[in-house]
């Protein structure tokens, strides 16, 4: 079987890997380098990382789309499938028709809930006790293809998006080698989304990390857990900004303004919401790497009764 991938960050990685492993994979299409850090250096995206180890012919188109030099080199090389993973570009009807079987891509939710760039992190945000991985064919919609397989993973209640990440994109390459031999067998029944209600994942913003104190502290726990680790949700006390990387939800209420720091301990810094306490565990200030509350009060001080902005 022949294989042309396309993916691009981490999350892509091991999907690639067992790809090698099992099939022949012609050529890995990926973003463009990218400048990086204080020098600007161009920076390979994971995925070109992966593919120079194997020394696997490597495309990175600015548009695919708009690329008739790449689209060529695609025809040319007659793929039975393209996989996609993360890629970070939308394929025109031209591209998917190109394979003869097809295009599949894995998505890192439980389709058809969660179509989108940022399935990880809402079905957190959202406070989802499950996710998955779904394998589909593509078309040209946005991940609203015949799905194939899919395979769910229970979500622990202080799992962070960046430890949901690391399951699913390990998960996903199994799933992804099992639809593919599937295939290969004719095995596998194509099942249409339909039009069933699903939640829609939009793009991350630093805009949305800003910590509305009004809401109850389960809702603000979620924010925390689903931003972590980026953009990294973030309050602010008196006149810095201090990112939250972990907090908890407390069985107690204070009749205090929603932000109102009402203790601080080494346990943590307690606040009121507006249902609820809430006790951040973990926190940045400018300049300073992330610490647990009970290493920085050793040094620094935080003070009762100050409201966090929102």
């Amino acid at each position: 079987m022949n294989i042309v991938f396309m993916g691009t960050p981490e999350f892509s990685v091991p999907s690639l890997k067992r790809l090698i492993e099992e099939f022949n994979v012609e050529a890995v299409f990926t973003q463009p380098d990218k400048p990086k850090g204080r020098g600007k250096k161009l920076s390979f995206s994971e995925v070109k990382e992966e593919a120079l180890k194997h020394d696997i012919p490597i495309y990175q188109p600015l548009k695919l789309k708009d690329d008739a030099e790449a689209i060529s080199a695609l025809t040319k090389i007659r793929p039975d499938f393209i996989v996609v993973v993360a890629y970070g570009q939308i394929l025109t009807k031209q591209v998917l028709d190109i394979p003869k079987y097809g295009c599949i891509n894995l998505h890192a939710s439980l389709l058809p809930k969660y179509r989108g760039a940022a399935p990880i992190n809402w079905c957190i945000i959202n406070g989802e006790s499950e996710s998955g991985n779904t394998t589909m064919f593509m078309d040209a919609g946005l991940d609203t293809g015949d799905m194939l397989l899919s395979s769910s993973v229970k979500i622990a209640d202080n799992m962070t998006a960046g430890e949901l990440h690391d399951v699913l994109m390990e998960d996903g390459a199994e799933l992804l080698v099992k639809t593919l031999k599937g295939l290969e067998k004719g095995d596998i029944v194509r099942k249409k989304q339909g039009e069933t209600t699903t939640e829609y994942a939009g793009m991350l913003s630093k805009s949305m990390a800003k910590i509305d104190w009004n809401l109850n502290c389960k809702n603000i726990k979620n924010i925390v857990r689903g931003l972590n680790p980026w953009p990294i949700a973030y309050t602010q006390y008196k006149n810095d900004n201090m990112k939250i990387y972990e907090a908890e939800c407390l069985n107690e209420s204070y009749d205090k303004e929603p932000g109102c720091i009402i203790d601080v301990s080494k346990e943590g810094i307690k606040v009121a919401c507006g249902s609820g306490t809430i006790l951040i565990k973990k926190i940045q200030f400018p300049g300073r790497k992330p610490m647990n509350v009970s290493e920085y009060i050793k040094g620094h001080s935080i003070e009762k009764n100050i409201v966090l902005k929102k």
